[in-house]
């Protein structure tokens, strides 16, 4: 009897082995960071008593995300990232003057590509995005009206590097730095003419940029 219950836990140890020896099918980030926000410029605008304003901007400020990838292979995995980054809109020129309380939020798309083994203690990574950012809408007041500005939803890609910590751990580290331009506009700055064509107009684009320092802790599975 001890002889068959020692061969049958021999057998389900033996079994157990290669289930727990698999690499993580995904994985699941929460993260916390800083990012630094630039909007764009445009046709200066005179605001009698206050001044001429000439660029609207979000102000730096905290960002938080919630990221899901899927392993396509030891190395390589594909997913979606969540940005949000509570902030303030303000305009400025001869002076800066705050709008009111924003939003941005990120949508992307994301392939990763992570260096090294699936168990190092250390994988430097690399990531590429496409998707939109949505500008929230803004409340403000002035002195004879009172309203809330639409919201905007632009393209935009992400891209990013870092490292990730933890090695075959199933909780891990992960920091990074990421940098997101948002198509805004494109202003006109003169013409192209060919011969086969004709002429047309052609334009300077503009992008509000987020250039965000995070980090945080992965769950992998």
């Amino acid at each position: 009897m001890c002889k068959r219950i020692m061969v049958m836990a021999t057998f389900l140890s033996l079994a157990a082995v290669p289930a727990f020896a698999q690499d993580p099918k995904a994985e699941i980030g929460v993260s916390f960071g800083w990012s630094f926000a630039d909007g764009v410029s445009g046709n200066s605008v005179f605001v009698p008593g206050a001044g001429t304003f000439n660029r609207i901007d979000p102000k730096d400020s905290m960002i938080w995300g919630i990221d899901v990838g899927f392993f396509i292979g030891p190395n390589a995995e594909v997913g979606f990232l969540y940005t949000n980054q509570p902030t303030t809109l303000e305009i400025g020129g001869t002076d800066t003057r705050d709008v009111g309380d924003m939003t941005l939020s990120g949508y992307h798309g994301t392939y990763t590509y992570n260096f090294g083994e699936p168990d190092a203690n250390v994988r430097p990574y690399f990531m590429a995005g496409l998707g939109a950012t949505t500008f929230g809408g803004v409340d403000y007041t002035t002195v004879n009206r009172t309203g809330t500005t639409a919201s905007a939803t632009r393209f935009s890609s992400t891209w990013g590097a870092g490292v990730k910590v933890g090695g075959a751990s199933k909780v891990g580290g992960k920091f990074g730095v990421r940098w997101t331009p948002a198509y805004i506009k494109s202003d006109a700055d003169g013409y192209w003419c060919d011969p086969y064509w004709g002429c047309y107009v052609t334009g300077d684009a503009q992008y509000a940029n987020q250039l965000t320092l995070d980090a945080g802790v992965t769950f992998k599975f």
